[in-house]
């Protein structure tokens, strides 16, 4: 088997964050549940942009935050992400080029304007997200070259890039490709609106044996066995994937391999600002380790450190040296 190129080649929707202040009186006067991920239109979009207070713009997206994250570590990533031919799309794969990140899939002028996530962040840290999706589904199976997911070690998926048909299909493709040239699949079921929209084609992937490594927080994995007791609900999920990897906020996370199983705690922090990327920056440490050979617990521990990181200030990439704040973890 060829030397892989790459560590990890992170495929998900290229989309630019605009996060602003809100308090709950605003969520409640735009009809939003705190918490909330939903999908909206462009009108929507313009619509809500209109209203929120002011912004700060941010290239995000679950997986390109993994690869970000991964590339902070020091590992060698890749993307895949579909983007327009505009401003937006611009500045996404600049700032995504610029942290190290190879940007594989070139903008296209057909596919409408680049995807946007208006993030709203209340004062207690928690985000209320309504995406639009735009050039992001309009990612096609076309985009993935079997060679270029052949020279990554791990092919790492987000669920949020289930929902339109093409995209799906370039993920199908992707998994195809990473199997037959003997590289590991790692998918993230990304939100329980996920869950709960395609917990059936989640399921027929894990059946099949596509998933090697499975990533969720505890509501998505309750969501997934459709089971209140979480842990029963990981106990059961971990047995039906070669790796399952939990999040579980405050409590720290949890991973399970066959008979192995190992627990982190949380990493201290200072305070609490935004938890947008949380997720995405805790599957950049665990994956930098699997891709270091770490075990469970170094692994685990990682991606503690690069969540700590991310939650304590605005945005979904790192701000801080993940490196140094590694420390041995990384040597």
């Amino acid at each position: 088997m060829t030397a892989p190129r790459l560590d990890v080649l992170a495929i998900g929707n290229a989309i630019v964050d605009v996060i602003a202040d809100a308090d709950d009186r605003f969520l409640e006067s735009q009809g939003l549940t705190k918490g909330m991920m939903r999908l909206i239109d462009e009108r929507e979009a313009d619509r809500l942009y209109a209203a929120m207070g002011p912004g700060r713009e941010l290239s995000g997206g679950s997986a390109g935050n993994t690869a970000a994250g991964l590339a902070a570590m020091g590992c060698k990533a890749g993307f895949i992400g579909q983007v327009a031919d505009d401003q937006l799309g611009a500045i996404y794969q600049h700032d995504i080029e610029s942290l190290g990140v190879d940007f594989i899939v070139p903008a296209r002028a057909d596919v409408g304007a680049t995807a946007r996530s208006l993030i709203l962040v209340t004062p207690d840290a928690q985000r209320t997200m309504n995406t639009f999706l735009g050039a992001a589904q309009m990612l096609d199976k076309s985009d993935i070259e079997p060679a270029e997911v052949a020279a990554a070690a791990i092919v790492y998926l987000e669920g949020y890039l289930w929902d339109p048909p093409a995209p799906r299909a370039a993920l199908e493709k992707a998994i195809a490709a990473a199997h037959a040239a003997g590289r590991k699949v790692a998918f993230t079921l990304s939100d329980t609106f996920c869950v709960d929209r395609h917990r059936d084609g989640f399921w027929q992937l894990i059946k099949a044996g596509k998933i090697d490594i499975l990533f969720a927080n505890e509501a998505e994995a309750a969501a997934m066995e459709e089971e209140n007791d979480v842990e029963r609900a990981i106990e059961l999920l971990s047995k039906e994937v070669p790796m399952l990897v939990v999040t579980r906020s405050e409590a720290g996370a949890t991973a399970i391999a066959g008979d192995e199983r190992a627990d982190v705690p949380a990493e201290p922090i200072d305070r609490l600002v935004d938890t947008t990327g949380a997720g995405d920056l805790f599957a950049a440490g665990f994956l930098a380790g699997q891709a270091r050979s770490r075990s469970l617990k170094d692994s685990l521990r990682l991606g503690a450190i690069a969540a700590a990181e991310v939650i304590q200030h605005y945005g979904a990439r790192p701000e801080k040296d993940l490196r140094a704040l590694a420390g041995d973890l990384l040597a």
